[in-house]
């Protein structure tokens, strides 16, 4: 059997990940709350969870790998923006899923086996919050129901925080029937105005925590092997949920590994509203940037580390997967029908999904893929493995690009093409014999051609980087004889 290690949260170290029962293999990962368009940090998880899902379906079998994902369509905001539009709080989180999964199936996430509704599980809150009542682990108070932290030494372990931390992290409210600030609300009573279920404590909802922990214990056990999400995650809501689930089951563990992937930014900087630079998943769609394009540049960082998305980056990502999807032959279709993936590239997920190694060695598969039939075999098996089957998907190929002009030109007019080549050379072997007169003279005439040219820097060798884009609305071959 092929080893996985995986770094798990919970004892802050990676492990060989040894699943309880390698014929039911049980993953969670905490999906998103139903009230709006998917933003993208909200796709990175998708993402990370996706490949990892891929993976033990790859290694255990796909019969024995359940993945459950929720949605969360009762809570305040939902009910805000019910008060906002007038809208009926069913139509908004049915609307909102369906989005969800568009924008993220754009993305080449697979759907996991199951995706359950908090409101579906209802009954199921309530069962576990009254035997957490019966046990000591929590309350009534005022129609509300809190969980009582002190009943539960563990916690605080898989954050590792401080009281003081977990208060100030915890935004505690503070409240006369709260027993101690830290105790966190399981049900809490809904007005006429609220979505509201009979409950023995009042007519109310579930507080956030609790959904996950009932929902997890109905479809995958008191104990199961890997819970997921976003790191923002960890406390409170992880936290909370290993205290409701441990202490309803005692004796269990919940789940056995914890993962959690880093936050992103954009273009350096946390994504905000207040900065401009915050877009939804369906912004960059509907701006023609393919769903391939965003799972590449994820992928291109390792989960654990925070990912910056940058338009340079979806630039080049786009440039590859062009090149990529001009592979010489079909690329989507069954695993089974094209070959095994990769050994190397197997390896790298395998080595706490090491996405980074993985796209790396996609490139030098490429290149062998051009020489032999089972070298093309084993590049198709690894491009649909890491999720891109749809590479050659009309959606996009048929994106109008400054990539598919060049690619235009390298099939249709390879002179042209060959000529804009050594026109952008020059004028790079001028820049590095500081001939920056002549230089500054063959940028502008490019420019005139319809040929933008930039210079960055690598920042990981910290080298100058020479690129050009293509503008197809001026693109004038001709121009470019003057500069032979």
């Amino acid at each position: 059997m092929t080893e996985i290690k995986l770094h798990n949260n919970k004892t802050r170290r990676k492990e060989v990940f040894t699943p309880l029962n390698d014929k039911n293999v049980r993953m969670y990962v905490c999906g998103p709350t139903v009230y709006d368009r998917a933003h993208l940090g909200n796709a990175r998880p998708v993402v990370v969870f996706d490949v990892l899902y891929r993976l033990l379906r790859h290694v255990y079998g796909a019969e024995q790998v359940t993945y459950a994902r929720n949605f969360t369509d009762v809570e305040d905001k939902i009910n805000v923006r019910a008060a906002e539009t007038g809208r009926k709080i069913s139509d908004i989180t049915n609307e909102t899923i369906q989005w969800f999964l568009d924008d993220m199936g754009a993305l080449g996430a697979m759907e996991p086996n199951l995706m359950p509704r908090a409101t579906e599980y209802i009954p199921q809150m309530v069962a576990m919050i009254e035997g957490l009542i019966e046990k000591g682990h929590a309350y009534a108070a005022e129609g509300h129901v809190l969980f009582a932290v002190d009943s539960y030494k563990a916690y605080g372990a898989l954050s590792g925080r401080s009281v003081d931390d977990m208060i100030a992290g915890a935004r505690v409210e503070v409240a006369p029937y709260k027993k101690n600030p830290m105790d966190f609300v399981l049900w809490k009573p809904s007005d006429e105005t609220q979505p509201g279920w009979e409950s023995p404590w009042s007519w109310g909802r579930p507080g956030w925590h609790i959904e996950c922990s009932a929902m997890a214990d109905d479809l995958l056990g008191a104990n199961f092997d890997i819970h997921g999400g976003g790191n923002d995650l960890q406390f409170p809501h992880h936290e909370n949920e290993i205290a409701q689930s441990c202490c309803a089951n005692p004796g269990s563990d919940f789940a056995k590994v914890w993962m959690h992937n880093e936050m992103l930014q954009v273009e350096g900087k946390k994504m905000s509203k207040s900065l401009g630079n915050f877009f939804t998943v369906r912004d960059l769609l509907d701006q023609g940037i393919p769903g391939e394009v965003i799972r590449f540049v994820f992928l291109s960082t390792h989960y654990r580390k925070p990912m910056d998305w940058t338009s340079e980056k979806a630039r080049e990502a786009e440039k590859i997967l062009r090149r990529w999807s001009e592979f010489d032959g079909p690329i989507g279709g069954d695993e089974n029908e094209n070959g095994a993936p990769d050994s190397e590239v197997i390896a790298a997920l395998c080595n706490d999904l090491n996405t980074h190694a993985a796209i790396s060695r996609m490139h030098k598969l490429f290149d062998e893929s051009k020489k032999s039939a089972n070298s093309k075999a084993v590049f198709k098996a690894t491009l649909n493995l890491l999720g891109f089957e749809n590479l050659v998907s009309s959606t996009f190929k048929e994106l109008v690009t400054t990539a598919t002009i060049e690619q235009q030109l390298q099939t249709s007019a390879p002179d042209v093409y060959k000529m804009l080549e050594d026109c952008f050379q020059k004028w790079v072997s001028a820049i590095n014999e500081k001939n920056f007169s002549i230089a500054d003279q063959l940028r502008d005439q490019l420019h005139q051609a319809g040929v933008v040219t930039r210079t960055t820097k690598d920042k990981t060798t910290g080298e100058r980087v020479f690129e050009y884009d293509l503008d197809p609305d001026v693109f004038d071959a001709s121009k470019l004889e003057a500069l032979k």
